[in-house]
């Protein structure tokens, strides 16, 4: 082991022994997060979840390490892999299973599904399908609580292939120019669909580019939670302190191909397996139990309530209703008849005749 990782080895021990019973949690959350994706992929398979879906097996140390850093009323922007963030931001996960079952008990009954999460109650504003598209709407969220005072933080999840659309620069630049509360969060595992960061980017240092905007960024071992976790929680408290916008480099690797639907040609067998042997699950739970704070007892009792969880959201997503056909048109077409505008309402438009 190079003296660096010896190091780090050594910090995450004494930080386990100092709060074991965290260092479990964050096991837990990210067990929570690769179980639910494997009976996603189990009941894609089987037909009862259809259209495009993105697993985020691999990667469950970026969600569990940076949600684990924010606090209620903080709000979350996310991409199309966003199942493990909804879940680890309070979504239940019947609701989400639903979402993606089309059905009406689905967190956005039925109508987004896997691409398309969305929870008011929580603050999690998606679930993003356009690449990049999620950055502007963090911008704006961040811009809202600047405006009215509010103490509040904005995470913007997105993978690296959204460093090379106009809106990344766009929202760094406003981010940066107005000081916004947002912490920026490039999931960078390497591959934007089936294309090689090396193949489009001449600068792969990410966080560099995003310090071109003078905006604090640093590169974080995506696949270590607690080093995922301490990057974060010190973003995350400048951030909420006034120090303006934040970016993470969290250099991940997913373990799945892009989608289901991808055949996953474009890279090597060896690469996946070289990258298994960082299993963030394994990796945390074997450095638990190095330092002695994690018998086989309560390693069963972790996979026992996890697996309950997930059977239940199944179960619960089994249950499910489609929406009545009479109800399609709801949250598409105004409930209100044009002769019912109020006195405000007709005021308001004599007002804006020339």
């Amino acid at each position: 082991m190079n003296p660096e990782r010896a190091e780090r080895a050594e910090r995450a021990a004494a930080r386990i022994r100092s709060n074991p019973e965290h260092a479990r949690r964050l096991l837990h959350q990210m067990l929570r997060v690769r179980r639910f994706e494997e009976k996603c992929v189990e009941l894609y398979s089987a037909a009862k979840i259809r259209g495009f879906m993105h697993v985020y097996i691999g990667e469950e140390a970026v969600a569990a390490g940076v949600l684990a850093t924010l606090e209620p009323g903080d709000a979350v922007v996310a991409t199309y892999r966003e199942h493990g963030h909804a879940l680890l931001h309070g979504v239940a996960a019947g609701a989400i299973l639903a979402e993606m079952y089309g059905f009406e008990q689905g967190c956005c009954h039925g109508r987004g599904g896997s691409m398309h999460l969305f929870d008011a109650a929580t603050r999690f504003f998606g679930g993003n399908a356009i690449v990049a598209g999620g950055l502007p709407v963090a911008v704006g969220l961040a811009l809202a609580d600047k405006m009215t005072g509010r103490s509040r933080v904005t995470v913007c999840f997105f993978g690296e292939g959204a460093v090379a659309e106009g809106e990344f620069h766009e929202s760094l630049n406003l981010a940066a120019l107005w000081q916004l509360p947002v912490l920026f969060c490039c999931e960078n595992n390497l591959y934007a669909m089936g294309t090689a960061l090396g193949r489009s980017e001449s600068q792969t240092d990410l966080a560099l580019k995003a310090a071109s905007y003078e905006i604090p960024a640093w590169p974080v071992d995506g696949m270590d939670v607690l080093a995922v976790e301490e990057a974060a929680r010190r973003a995350v408290s400048a951030v909420r302190a006034g120090s303006g916008p934040h970016f993470l480099e969290l250099r991940t690797y997913r373990f799945r191909a892009h989608s289901m639907y991808d055949p996953e040609r474009y890279r090597e067998k060896a690469e996946v397996s070289q990258w298994l042997e960082r299993d963030p699950i394994d990796l945390l739970r074997g450095a638990v139990e190095a330092a002695g704070e994690l018998s086989e007892t309560q390693w069963s009792e972790v996979q026992a309530q996890v697996d309950a969880e997930v059977q239940a959201a199944v179960d619960f997503a089994e249950a499910g209703t489609l929406e009545p056909v009479e109800e399609l048109t709801r949250h598409v077409y105004t409930d209100r008849a044009a002769t019912d505008l109020d006195a405000t309402d007709r005021d308001a438009t004599d007002r804006k005749r020339p």
